[in-house]
């Protein structure tokens, strides 16, 4: 998710680290959360989310969101209806929240404290959030809390 369309996310922890073991409420691949991080972000700018701003966002074909969106339709971390707006269950929006909020305290890690370059901490923030432990994202969060005075993220 680019810096630029990530909005403030709830600072619930601890955060749970999924992997891809096939789906269920706890168990989706990176590529699923992904998408619940693009619909929660667009949500946020807009209000309303369909297929096609997911699309855009993404960079892939309707097809392709059409099949993410069924599978997290039927995990329950969504509703849709053919056609229509694409919508967070409560779930949804709360693991959305928590991928969001890994990937911007990763981005933050890597840019400001160890000074990798901010196009590099994007795309390697993309990547990390979704594979790094939630003790080390709770560690993490509170090594930037104590380093910068009350890290808000």
């Amino acid at each position: 998710m680019p810096a630029a369309q990530a909005a403030p996310a709830a600072r619930a922890m601890p955060v749970t680290a999924s992997r891809k073991r096939g789906v269920g409420m706890a168990d989706i691949s990176a590529s699923l959360e992904d998408y619940l991080e693009t619909i929660f972000v667009l949500h946020q700018q807009s209000g309303e989310v369909r297929v096609t701003d997911i699309a855009t966002a993404l960079g892939v074909s309707k097809p392709s969101v059409n099949r993410a969106v069924s599978t997290l339709r039927d995990a329950g971390f969504l509703e849709h209806e053919f056609y229509g707006t694409v919508i967070l269950t409560p779930t949804g929006e709360t693991r959305a929240a928590q991928v969001l909020h890994r990937h911007k305290l990763i981005r933050h890690f890597l840019h400001h404290t160890l000074g990798v370059p901010e196009k590099i901490a994007e795309e390697d923030a993309c990547r990390v959030e979704h594979v790094v432990s939630a003790q080390t994202i709770q560690h993490l969060y509170d090594y930037l809390s104590r380093q910068e005075d009350g890290y808000e993220g």
